[in-house]
């Protein structure tokens, strides 16, 4: 079961942060992962892994994704992103091209 991203709004108990440098996270979450904003990196033109490595919005999902599936941070019903607008168009690019990320997560706006 994929796990749903919202930019934005207000943070409930049952979900987690996933929180830009430089901003605070909500209070009560049930988790919180924090993320720079990298420069983008070419690689190929397919963007593939071995010269295009994984963004800090797609590591910082990733230590989200597994800390709830190992059992080390609580049941999380959603993510939801504390960014600027940089920090936002991060996180999206991420979802839309990180094949691990689409086979976890989904944005929903």
């Amino acid at each position: 079961m994929r796990i749903g991203v919202r930019f934005g709004g207000a943070a409930g108990a049952d979900e987690a942060a996933l929180v830009q440098e430089g901003f605070d996270p909500p209070a009560d979450v049930a988790a919180v992962a924090r993320f720079g904003v990298a420069p983008a990196r070419l690689g190929h033109g397919i963007g593939c892994a071995c010269c295009v490595p994984r963004g800090p919005a797609a590591l910082a999902l990733t230590e989200l994704f597994l800390g709830r599936a190992r059992g080390t941070l609580p049941d999380f019903a959603a993510v939801v992103v504390v960014a600027d607008t940089n920090g936002e168009a991060a996180v999206r690019t991420a979802l839309e091209t990180d094949i691990l990320l689409r086979a976890r997560f989904f944005a929903l706006d």
